[in-house]
């Protein structure tokens, strides 16, 4: 039998075979540490204004150029990141928490529960989330931690659903019937023989997930619900230079390179975990 240990260092050296995933996973490592460094990165402070460089064209001194009120793009692009990914790391967590929950307590104890969960799953699964982010934007306000609220609490329904039908699975195994009848309780079940066994399905959601997230903060920011100024976000960028498109492009590309790039990078290593990681597949 192949020990949790054993389970994980055979799915590394298959992730390792995969190029596109250790690709994508060397972009989110260096996507993660501009966001932890980037007081220490970002050459100019995001937020100071220098009017007499208001709209400078991409050169030596500013790479990306700057913006209507002679902030460098590069700087913002570089603390939007540590925005963008906050939000994702953050929502997804909080979706992580609340859908194991959910997921767990339906296929573990079936019956009404279970009927009351998957009536709760199929409402919130048939939600269109942005609409709804906007509207708990719109009643919280707008700034960070409402965005990692709004955005986690949306995102439950698939981690449930995916738990659920794991948790059905497991349940019927010879060791967790053999816990019950040595009198293990129920919450020695669910946290010492479940959630081990769970957590694979955990990884890739969480994974799966950031992207979206990346793109909703993005969307909720562009709409003015998302983070304060003169906190910098990729997606209030965008909104901002939405008025110098024509004459001033770079403005609203570099942000919506970062966008894309992050989100890209997300789902290929968020497959390529998948792959190695579900059981299904690998066989």
């Amino acid at each position: 039998m192949l020990t949790y240990q054993g389970y994980y260092r055979e799915s590394w050296e298959l992730l390792k075979k995969d190029p596109l995933a250790m690709i994508s996973l060397a972009v989110v490592v260096v996507l993660v540490v501009v966001a932890l460094f980037a007081p220490l990165i970002a050459p100019y402070d995001p937020d100071k204004q220098v009017l007499r460089q208001k709209l400078m064209d991409p050169c030596l001194e500013h790479w990306f150029g700057c913006d209507e009120h002679g902030r460098d793009i590069l700087s913002r692009c570089i603390y939007g990141c540590r925005v963008s990914l906050s939000v994702g790391l953050v929502s997804q967590l909080i979706a992580t928490v609340i859908g194991y929950f959910m997921g767990v307590c339906a296929g573990y104890f079936g019956g009404k529960v279970d009927a009351a969960i998957s009536f709760l799953i199929q409402v919130f699964s048939s939600l269109p989330d942005l609409l709804l982010a906007m509207a708990l934007m719109f009643a919280l306000g707008s700034g960070l931690l409402n965005l990692y609220i709004s955005l986690g609490v949306l995102a439950w329904s698939r981690t449930a659903r995916l738990i659920r039908g794991t948790v059905l699975q497991l349940k019927e195994k010879e060791y967790v019937r053999s816990c019950k009848v040595d009198g293990g309780g129920d919450l020695r079940i669910i946290l010492r023989h479940l959630l081990p066994n769970c957590i694979p399905t955990l990884i890739i959601t969480i994974t799966m997930g950031i992207p979206s997230a990346i793109l909703s903060e993005a969307s909720l920011s562009f709409l003015g619900l998302g983070v304060r100024s003169p906190m910098a976000s990729w997606g209030s960028m965008i909104a901002a230079s939405q008025d110098y498109f024509r004459h001033k492009a770079f403005y609203s590309l570099f942000p919506g390179l970062c966008i894309i790039v992050a989100v890209i990078a997300f789902n290929t290593l968020g497959d390529g975990l998948r792959d190695a990681l579900d059981p299904k597949l690998r066989k």
